[in-house]
């Protein structure tokens, strides 16, 4: 959680040490899903960065450990990083591959018993991040759904998650020129982001902000770069 605490060099590098060192202690042990989940955090890293290269490659490793897991969850956890590093990297056909892939283990049930490092990448969650991944495809009208998904019908309960969710469907709409959209979405995703300390809603926000820039005529494209500025501060 150190990358989450600040985007620095020393927060940055700190948080790859973790992943790092998580990584080794669980290939040490044997333990093939949590040594996936560090690789996973490692692939996210390289992708926030910039570094596409490093990042298909850290997911493609994610996944190869993931094929010794019977975990539909955790399977769709990882296959759909792979998908993401891939769309980054301009490769549609390895993302949609696995994305596919993604989809099918986590339409499939999950058993009660036993504990698992990706319980918590519910269907809402692989809907955002399918969405995000079908976006950087150029699939507006998928990602939109995906993403309507996440909100609507699967809930996404945390305020933290909730308001990146918001913050991406708002971009997806103005890219989709749906200005009358988008800014709902982001007064929405402005009502979420309110008091939370993370660094990927200031980013969001930061985002929003200068997007909304050529819409300054707009009255509401004003007020929505006001709040999201005292927001920021």
């Amino acid at each position: 959680m150190a990358q989450d605490e600040g985007d620095t060099p020393r927060l940055r590098g700190l948080a790859q040490r973790y992943y790092a060192h998580s990584f080794r202690l669980a290939a040490e042990a044997d333990d093939p899903e949590l040594s996936a989940t560090a690789l996973r955090g490692l692939a996210v890293q390289c992708m926030d960065l910039g570094h596409r290269a490093e990042a298909v490659q850290l997911a493609e490793a994610c996944v190869a450990y993931g094929h010794r897991i019977d975990h539909p969850r955790a399977v769709a956890y990882y296959e759909a990083t792979l998908a993401n590093a891939a769309a980054q990297d301009g490769d549609r056909r390895t993302a949609t591959k696995h994305l596919a892939r993604s989809e099918t283990s986590i339409a499939k049930p999950v058993a009660v018993s036993g504990d698992s490092w990706a319980s918590h990448y519910s269907p809402g969650r692989w809907a955002h991040e399918s969405g995000m991944i079908l976006s950087r495809l150029d699939d507006l009208d998928a990602a939109e759904e995906h993403l309507r998904l996440a909100l609507d019908i699967h809930g996404l309960d945390r305020r933290r998650t909730r308001a990146i969710v918001l913050a991406d469907l708002g971009g997806v709409r103005l890219r989709q020129g749906d200005t009358d959209g988008a800014m709902a979405a982001w007064g929405e995703f402005l009502d979420c982001a309110d008091g939370i300390r993370s660094v990927k809603v200031q980013s969001a926000l930061q985002d929003m902000r200068v997007r909304l820039r050529r819409y300054s005529g707009l009255p509401e494209a004003r007020g929505l770069r006001e709040r999201a500025a005292r927001i920021a501060s």
